[in-house]
C-alpha cells in the first residue's frame, strides 16, 4: 500500500468511529447541536478525503450521506430510529468501501441502492412511500428560495465569486495555452506539517477535475512544500464557482478566492477580506437572505476542525484554534501571520509508524536481551568482572523499556467502536441500555488489545442478551427500565483491571449448580461441596450456557471458554462475580506488557522452571507447612494459603512432560541469590538480609514461594530457588499449547529453553 493510500485509509477509519460515535451521541439527544455538527463535520471531511484521493464512489455516496445530515441539521428531517438505522447503514457502508481501498485500492462494493434510499428519504422523509411533508421539490437545486440555514456548497462558492475584487497577479507562461475561459484561484493551505503533500493532492485533484491548469509555484515545487501556506493556480475551462466549488470541497484547502482572467477589476472575485473567509461565510457577507452568519461558521469548521488526510503530525493546531472568522493560520501564541515566523516554529511531533517496523525493533530488542544474558553468564562463569557489561545492561533496560513503550496503545483503540456494538444489539433485542466507559486513555500492549477485542465484545453481547432484563421485566422488579452496561479499564502497577459490569438480572448459584449437574459438567456432591465463587466459574467449561434458549447474539455455550483461554495466553486472568438481581461483572486482569518478563528460577525435581517475579509476594524456606483437614496450608498473618507441592502436580497435569522436553536440567549449588527473599510490593526485585547457601536451599525441606493474593492465593513448594534474570517469554505452540500450569518458554543465554509456570491454571 503506497504512502497516500495508507494515510487515506488511516484516517477514513478514524472518521468512520468518529461518525459512529457522532451518531450515537445525536440519537440519544437529537436536540444536542454539538453532536449534530460533529456528525456533519466528520461526514464532509471523508467525502472531501475520497474525492481528493479519487474514490468517486466514495464520494459520491458521501454527498448523499452528507446531505441526508443537512436536511437534519436544518430541521427538515427528524430524528427518527429509521432515519438513525439508515445513517448506520449509511455508515457501515463507508467502512465496507475503506476496507477494499485498503486491500485492493479499489472500491467493488455498489452502494447505489443504499444512496437511492438516503436521497429519497431526504427528499421525502420516507423510503418506499409517499412524501413525509408533501414538498417533494425540497431538495432541488434550482430552487431559488432554499430555505436552509447553509446554502449548498455550489451556490455559496458561485457566490463567493461574484463579491467583492480580487487582483489578478502577473499571468505564469502556459496560462496562454489554457481553455477559455480562464479563472484565477487564490488557494490557501495554511500551516501544515506536510505542506508537500496537502498541495500535491490539491495538484491532483485539479488535474482530475478540470482540463487544464498552471499554479505558480509549479507543481514540483509544490511536491517539496516550496510554498509560503498559499499558491496560484489557473485553471482552463471551467466557471469560476465551479472551480471554488471543486477547491473547497478538499479539506487540505482553507480557504480560496477566485477570478476570471482579463476581467479585471470586474473579475468575479470575493475580494481580499474574502481569503480570510470560508466561501460560505463570504456568501453571507454579499447576500445575507440566503445564508445565515451562523451556518457559515460551521462550513468553515467542517474543513478546519479536521486533520486532513495525510496530516501525520497529530498533534498540529491547524483545526483547533478555529474561530469564527475562520482564520485559522494563528499560531498558540496570538495572531501572528508571517509565514516564515510561522514556519520557523514548525515541528513535527508525532509520526505515523508501520506497526510491522515496531514489531521488528521489538524482536531486535527481544534479541539484545538474550544476548546480553548470554554474555553475563559466560563471564560470570570465568569468575570476571566488567564495567561496561554493566554499562550495556542499563543501556539495554533503556533500549527494552523505551520499544515496550513505543507498543502500547490507549484503550480507545478498541473501545471506542463498542457504543455502536451494544446500540445495535440492544435494539434487536427491544432493551434500553446506557452503556457507559471509563478508562479509555489507559494503555497496554498493542498485542493485548488486539487479542482481547474479540473476548470484550463476546462479554458485552452476553451482557445485553442475558445480562440486561427486558424494559417490563425491569419495571416488574422495580428497576429503572434503562439498564446499564459499564466497561472500565484502570491500570494497577504493571496490570491492567477490564471490567464489563451490568445491573442485570445476575447469576443464581443454585440453577448453575442444576445446569452443571444436567449437563454432566460437574457431580451433584461435587457442586455441593462448591462455593458461589467456583460455582460461577463454571460459566467458562467448555459448552456450558446459562442462557435458556439461544439466540442471534448468544446462548450456544461457545465463547467464554475461549475468553479464559485467551486471558490465560496474555498471562492473565478473568473472573466472574454476581449477585442474584443486582448484576454481573467480569473482570480480567491482564498485563501491560507481554514478551520480556523478569522471573524466578526454581528447581522442581532436578528440573528448572521459571515463576514471574510480578506474581511473587514472598519466598521463604519451607520450615513452617502446617497439615489441615489433610490438606497443606502455611500461614501468612491472618491468611491461609494452600501449599501446592510442584513436583506432584506439575506430574499430575503433564506439564513436568512438557516441561522436561523443552527445558535444561537445574544447575545444582549455583543459586544465584538468597532463596530467604521477599519480593517486593511492585515484584520489581528480591531482596533479603538473610541469604542462605545454596547447599541449605536444596535440602529436604525445600522452598516456598508465596504467591500474590490478588494473583492466586496460594504458595509453591519447590526444592530450590536458582536465580532471577529477565527473559524472553514466548508462547506455547502445537502439541503443547493450552498445557495447565504452563504459560511459555524462555530462551537463556547458554540456549536452553526453559518452562515459565501459569500460576493461575496450575
Amino acid at each position: 500500500m503506497d504512502s497516500h493510500r495508507a494515510a487515506f485509509v488511516a484516517e477514513a477509519e478514524d472518521g468512520v468511529t468518529d461518525l459512529n460515535n457522532a451518531l450515537l451521541a445525536l440519537e440519544s439527544d437529537p436536540e444536542d447541536a454539538a453532536a449534530m455538527d460533529d456528525v456533519f463535520r466528520v461526514a464532509h471531511t471523508l467525502k472531501g478525503n475520497a474525492a481528493a484521493m479519487g474514490y468517486e464512489d466514495v464520494s459520491s455516496f458521501g454527498h448523499a450521506l452528507e446531505d441526508l445530515l443537512d436536511a437534519i441539521r436544518q430541521g427538515d428531517r427528524e430524528v427518527t430510529p429509521e432515519v438513525m438505522d439508515l445513517l448506520f447503514e449509511g455508515v457501515d457502508a463507508v467502512e465496507a468501501m475503506v476496507a477494499e481501498i485498503a486491500d485492493t485500492g479499489e472500491v467493488t462494493t455498489d452502494p447505489s441502492d443504499l444512496e437511492a434510499r438516503l436521497r429519497e428519504m431526504e427528499e421525502h422523509g420516507t423510503v418506499g412511500g409517499e412524501d413525509a411533508d408533501g414538498d417533494a421539490d425540497a431538495g432541488d437545486a434550482d430552487a431559488g428560495d432554499d430555505a436552509s440555514g447553509e446554502a449548498d456548497e455550489s451556490d455559496s462558492t458561485a457566490e463567493t465569486s461574484e463579491s467583492g475584487d480580487v487582483a489578478v497577479p502577473d499571468l505564469p507562461s502556459g496560462v496562454a495555452d489554457l481553455p477559455e475561459p480562464v479563472v484565477y484561484a487564490d488557494v490557501t493551505i495554511g500551516e501544515s506539517a506536510m505542506a508537500g503533500v496537502d498541495a500535491t493532492l490539491v495538484v491532483q485533484a485539479l488535474d482530475g477535475q478540470f482540463d487544464g491548469f498552471v499554479t505558480d509555484p509549479d507543481p514540483a515545487a509544490l511536491e517539496d512544500g516550496e510554498y509560503d501556506e498559499g499558491f496560484d493556480a489557473f485553471v482552463g475551462g471551467a466557471a469560476a464557482d465551479v472551480v471554488a466549488e471543486g477547491l473547497d470541497a478538499l479539506t487540505q484547502v482553507e480557504s480560496v478566492t477566485t477570478a476570471l482572467v482579463g476581467a479585471g477589476e470586474e473579475g468575479d472575485g470575493s475580494g481580499s477580506d474574502a481569503a480570510a473567509e470560508t466561501p460560505s461565510e463570504a456568501a453571507a457577507d454579499a447576500d445575507g437572505d440566503d445564508a445565515e452568519p451562523a451556518d457559515g461558521g460551521a462550513a468553515d469548521d467542517e474543513r478546519t476542525d479536521t486533520v486532513t488526510a495525510l496530516d501525520d503530525a497529530e498533534g498540529t493546531d491547524d483545526g483547533d484554534n478555529a474561530d469564527d472568522t475562520g482564520n485559522t493560520g494563528d499560531t498558540k501564541g496570538g495572531g501572528d501571520d508571517s509565514g516564515s515566523d510561522s514556519k520557523s516554529g514548525d515541528e513535527i511531533k508525532s509520526i505515523r509508524v508501520d506497526v510491522d517496523q515496531v514489531d521488528e525493533l521489538y524482536g531486535l530488542v527481544e534479541q539484545l536481551v538474550t544476548s546480553r544474558i548470554k554474555l553475563r553468564r559466560e563471564l560470570e562463569g570465568m569468575n570476571a568482572q566488567s564495567d561496561a557489561l554493566d554499562e550495556l545492561d542499563k543501556l539495554a533496560s533503556s533500549l527494552q523499556d523505551t520499544a515496550m513503550d513505543m507498543r502500547l496503545i490507549p484503550f480507545s483503540q478498541v473501545s471506542d467502536s463498542f457504543p455502536r456494538l451494544v446500540r445495535d444489539i440492544s435494539r434487536d433485542l427491544d432493551k434500553r441500555i446506557d452503556f457507559e466507559i471509563e478508562g479509555d486513555d489507559v494503555e497496554l500492549d498493542r498485542t493485548i488489545l488486539t487479542e482481547m477485542r474479540d473476548p470484550l465484545v463476546h462479554v458485552l453481547r452476553n451482557a445485553v442478551d442475558h445480562g440486561i432484563e427486558s424494559p417490563d421485566e425491569r419495571e416488574a422488579a422495580g428497576k429503572d427500565p434503562t439498564g446499564t452496561v459499564r466497561l472500565t479499564a484502570e491500570r494497577e502497577r504493571d496490570h491492567v483491571i477490564i471490567e464489563v459490569a451490568d445491573d442485570g438480572g445476575g447469576l443464581d448459584p443454585d440453577q448453575l449448580r442444576e445446569k452443571a449437574v444436567a449437563e454432566g459438567v460437574k457431580s451433584p456432591e461435587a457442586v455441593e461441596a462448591m462455593d458461589d465463587d467456583e460455582v460461577y466459574d463454571l460459566v467458562f467449561h467448555p459448552g456450558f450456557s446459562t442462557a435458556e434458549e439461544v439466540t442471534d447474539v448468544s446462548g450456544r455455550g461457545v465463547g467464554m471458554d475461549v475468553v479464559r483461554t485467551t486471558a490465560r495466553d496474555l498471562d492473565g486472568s478473568v473472573a466472574v462475580e454476581s449477585e442474584p438481581g443486582e448484576g454481573t461483572t467480569v473482570r480480567f486482569r491482564l498485563p501491560v506488557t507481554v514478551a520480556i518478563v523478569k522471573v524466578m528460577f526454581v528447581d522442581v525435581g532436578g528440573t528448572e522452571y521459571g515463576i514471574p517475579i510480578k506474581s511473587i509476594a514472598e519466598v521463604a524456606r519451607a520450615d513452617d507447612v502446617e497439615e489441615v483437614h489433610g490438606d497443606e496450608i502455611v500461614r501468612h498473618e491472618d491468611d491461609l494459603y494452600p501449599v501446592i507441592r510442584l513436583n506432584d502436580r506439575l506430574e499430575e497435569s503433564g506439564a513436568a512432560a512438557a516441561g522436561s522436553g523443552v527445558g535444561g536440567s537445574a544447575p545444582g549449588g549455583s543459586a544465584a541469590s538468597g532463596p530467604d527473599e521477599t519480593a517486593t510490593p511492585d515484584g520489581g526485585t528480591v531482596e533479603g538480609a538473610d541469604a542462605l547457601d545454596a547447599s541449605e536451599s536444596a535440602d529436604d525441606v525445600g522452598m516456598l514461594v508465596r504467591i500474590r493474593e490478588e494473583t492466586r492465593q496460594v504458595a509453591l513448594h519447590c526444592d530450590a530457588v536458582l536465580d532471577q534474570e529477565e527473559v524472553v517469554v514466548k508462547p506455547l505452540d502445537g502439541p503443547l499449547s493450552g498445557t495447565p500450569g504452563l504459560s511459555g518458554t524462555a530462551v537463556l543465554g547458554d540456549g536452553d529453553v526453559v518452562a515459565v509456570l501459569d500460576v493461575v491454571s496450575l
